[in-house]
């Protein structure tokens, strides 16, 4: 009997102790509270304007330079005037060929009367010195000329120096039909020139409207022009053919500088 009046008591106890617990735990559970965002941590701000500028690889030809003639031929352009009529021609004679060679810018001229021109395109020139160096691999029968204040309208001047001991300064220019009219600025020889299959150091200077040529470091002739007073423009190389061909010529270099 008294183990029956027990349990029933125990009943009690528990159900008041865990309504207790109960009571107690609801009053300590803290409310909840707002959620308040959280701004993220702060980033370091970069500027559009704090980015290295994109470079180019590729560089600008040298306004000032010498060209040894060991890579390619890209910023160079040539043509052709019949040397009969001075007719500039609309294509390459068959016979004539121009390209680097083992380090050599090689005009090789099989026919008569080629007058061929290598105008460097990619600088424009006011006052501007031309050194070259020329050897003569096939007859005596040549001209080697510089080029200066070339303008693709058609005219520029030019030191032309014949193999044989004369020389030119000209002043050129395209006439409506399309051929070449040559005017004398200067002339004379020198016996500087080496004549034959040998090896020449040319220069040419157009400096205001002072023209002066160089014979392997000779000044041989210096005028003013105050005719046809050319200002600017492009250099260039030129070699002609005439009677008795081949007029076969090797640049081993040119070099471009200030007068």
């Amino acid at each position: 009997m008294l183990r029956k009046r027990v349990a029933p008591l125990g009943f009690i106890v528990f159900l008041f102790v865990s309504l207790a617990c109960s009571t107690l735990s609801l009053g300590t559970t803290a409310a909840p509270q707002p959620s308040q965002s959280q701004p993220p941590p702060s980033q370091p701000q970069v500027s559009a304007t704090s980015q290295p500028a994109a470079t180019s690889t590729q560089q600008a030809p040298s306004k000032y330079f010498q060209e040894d003639f060991n890579g390619g031929f890209d910023n160079w352009s040539h043509f052709v005037i019949a040397g009969k009529n001075h007719q500039v021609m609309q294509s390459d004679p068959g016979d004539m060929t121009l390209g680097i060679q083992d380090g050599f810018l090689v005009f090789n001229l099989q026919g008569k009367a080629e007058w061929v021109y290598a105008i460097y395109n990619a600088q424009t020139y006011d006052d501007v010195r031309i050194d070259v160096s020329a050897e003569n691999r096939g007859t005596n029968d040549n001209n080697i000329s510089l080029i200066c204040r070339y303008s693709p309208d058609g005219h520029w001047y030019e030191f032309s120096i014949a193999n044989s001991g004369l020389y030119n300064i000209l002043y050129a220019e395209k006439s409506p039909d399309n051929k070449i009219i040559y005017s004398l600025i200067a002339d004379g020889g020198s016996n500087k020139i080496l004549q034959g299959k040998d090896t020449n150091q040319y220069s040419a200077i157009c400096q205001g409207r002072t023209l002066t040529l160089y014979i392997n470091n000779i000044k041989t002739r210096q005028i003013d022009d105050n005719q046809y007073v050319l200002r600017s423009g492009k250099v260039g190389l030129s070699v002609s053919s005439f009677t008795y061909p081949p007029a076969t010529v090797g640049f081993d270099w040119i070099k471009i500088s200030q007068p």
